[in-house]
């Protein structure tokens, strides 16, 4: 089946983070704290997140960047809104999560999303994914006439530890280190692709809240192992309660034992996943963690502990 035609691709991942390191046969990007995103883009644009969602509603000033390539073509990238130069996850956080068109048209117009794209695997009717990484950046920079709202993600050899420096000093969410060579695989984590972060983040189920003194709210954390919800705690830094009171809620607490410190916790129905970003340590505990947001484009069941 054509890529373009059946437009089901599942991206590849990145695997978990590790140490900066400098290596000659590596290249190193900048990690856009956005939506991975794939584009198809020939007549039209297409754009869909890793689940396949339709993203174009939600950002309909892109509807036109397939006037900016030279051939059809599916990339590989992220999607971001950008604040003073700098990509705000929580704007298209509630871009993503909104459905009322007249606030994702003023949205649009006062903090506008772009594409960065980093791969291209398909153009002109050609799959790419067996062609060595380098080369599919050459054909990328050939294909993508570079717009506002469409941009190619820049790259440099061997020095992650100094790229890794620049994030760190501008708090950006850090790098993504690459072979030179991989090939890209869907929906696969490999060694090939490795991030660093100076914070860490991950993934858990929104499982319910407790309303603290002084207006101060903390989510309930939970995470799958297997199909048995495990509770993982609490964070409180970050959350507002008016994006909270609207979901919805449940007599029955969805762990299987009543966690110590949650008596009088308002339960949700175990279904949204949200983002905690954290100072990583060895114990693997949340270190100041802090809530970043909801996200829409990953099942509560993919939230898996992690051995």
């Amino acid at each position: 089946m054509d890529l373009f035609i059946e437009k089901n691709i599942k991206p590849m991942l990145i695997s978990e983070m590790t140490e900066p390191f400098n290596d000659p046969d590596w290249i190193y990007e900048l990690k856009l704290d956005g939506i991975r995103c794939i584009a198809y883009l020939g007549d039209d644009t297409d754009l869909r997140n890793k689940r396949n969602d339709l993203l174009l509603p939600k950002v309909p000033e892109l509807s036109k960047i397939n006037k900016f390539v030279r051939e059809r073509c599916i990339l590989d990238g992220e999607l971001v809104i950008l604040k003073n130069g700098v990509p705000d996850f929580f704007e298209l956080q509630k871009r993503a999560l909104t459905s009322n068109q007249f606030k994702i048209q003023l949205s649009s117009e006062s903090f506008p999303a772009c594409f960065i794209a980093y791969d291209i695997l398909y153009r002109k009717d050609t799959q790419l994914t067996d062609i060595p990484l380098l080369e599919r950046k050459k054909l990328l920079s050939e294909t993508v006439l570079e717009d506002p709202q469409l941009a190619i993600s820049r790259y440099i050899p061997e020095k992650g530890i100094e790229l890794f420096s620049v994030a760190k000093n501008q708090r950006l969410e850090g790098v993504v280190a690459k072979r030179s060579n991989s090939r890209y695989y869907f929906d696969k984590r490999t060694k090939d692709w490795i991030k660093f972060k100076f914070l860490a983040d991950q993934d858990y189920v929104v499982c319910g809240y407790i309303v603290k003194e002084k207006g101060i709210t903390s989510v309930i954390l939970g995470q799958y192992n297997n199909r048995e919800l495990i509770y993982q705690g609490h964070v409180t830094f970050g959350v507002k309660y008016g994006d909270l009171k609207r979901l919805i809620q449940t007599e029955q607490c969805p762990f299987s034992v009543l966690p110590p410190g949650n008596e009088g916790a308002v339960w949700l129905k175990p279904e949204l996943v949200c983002v905690v970003q954290y100072m990583p340590n060895e114990r693997g505990t949340l270190r100041q963690p802090v809530f970043k947001g909801f996200r829409n484009d990953k099942e509560s069941e993919e939230c898996q502990v992690k051995i």
